[in-house]
């Protein structure tokens, strides 16, 4: 007898899907405009206040109720948490210390803003924190869980004895923000020419190895039910999807229209206000389900 063939989900994973992918272009876009609108302490205050409501949005997102709404809180608090306090401080930071940005040697274009250059110097606190979830928590993560299974293998349950309280919003609040970081890190460290460049073959090959991986990730989506789980693996979907997104546009063989959000202001209008009915319709079903 065939076993019973296991039921996909589609449209779940493909909605969870876009509402995480649009918010890349739109993330990217609210830091080049709030940029160009502000300047000097205005723009520090502004960012500053941009990562302290992404925090207090991922907080509440612990007192609400409801998975879905709870995996959105935290989502969208780690989107401000990043854009205010991580990205805009590397950047005030390189600025004020004279750091230089990375130009392209033929054109003299800008390619590498210098709070990228100086985020890889965080690698040792990001190796940090994994050690923390790697020996102390038990988690759904496959990434964590394959090292742990590998590294301990049948001592994983003496060391890694159980969970930490499971606050859903924290926890896609943590996630956004570990993957993005590491993702981070990785082309970073890529385009370094001392390590690879922009153009080494091995950079591509990343490039295409997370495309694939992306594809593997969503498999396992397809096979979620529920909404907020599906949001949530949707963050390392879309996040390894948009590695070889970064590695093309690096290399102009995509254009990065959401680097330049004043000159495709309509483009970015109809992804704003798609993901804002995606975000209310996600919000509809969760609530039914609840």
């Amino acid at each position: 007898m065939e076993g019973k063939k296991e039921k996909k989900y589609w449209w779940k994973a493909i909605a969870s899907f876009l509402v995480v992918l649009f918010c890349m272009p739109l993330g990217h876009a609210l830091m080049i405009v709030t940029e160009h609108a502000l300047q000097g302490s205005a723009l520090h205050y502004a960012a500053f206040a941009m990562g302290a409501v992404g925090l207090a949005m991922a907080i509440v997102g612990v007192f609400v109720k409801g998975d879905t709404k709870q995996t959105l809180w935290g989502f969208f608090g780690a989107l401000l948490f990043w854009t205010g306090w991580v990205e805009f401080l590397f950047m005030y930071y390189a600025e004020r210390f004279g750091t230089q940005p990375q130009l392209d040697p033929l054109t003299g274009e800008v390619v590498t803003r210098p709070g990228y250059l100086i985020m890889p110097t965080s690698f040792g606190f990001w190796m940090a924190i994994m050690v923390v979830y790697i020996f102390c928590v038990r988690t759904g993560c496959n990434f964590i869980s394959w090292w742990q299974r590998h590294l301990f293998r049948s001592r994983k349950d003496e060391i890694v004895t159980r969970p930490l309280s499971r606050h859903t919003s924290l926890v896609t609040f943590m996630e956004f923000n570990m993957i993005i970081w590491a993702s981070y890190l990785l082309v970073m460290f890529c385009y370094d020419p001392v390590f690879l460049g922009d153009r080494h073959p091995v950079t591509m090959l990343v490039g295409v190895a997370c495309f694939i991986c992306s594809f593997f990730i969503f498999a396992k989506q397809l096979r979620l039910s529920a909404w907020g789980a599906n949001i949530r693996m949707s963050i390392a979907t879309v996040i390894v999807f948009w590695t070889p997104i970064e590695i093309l546009g690096r290399n102009n063989w995509l254009s990065q229209i959401w680097m330049t959000p004043r000159e495709h202001w309509l483009e970015m209008l109809i992804l704003l206000l798609a993901l804002i009915l995606l975000v209310v319709y996600l919000l509809v079903k969760g609530a039914q389900r609840s």
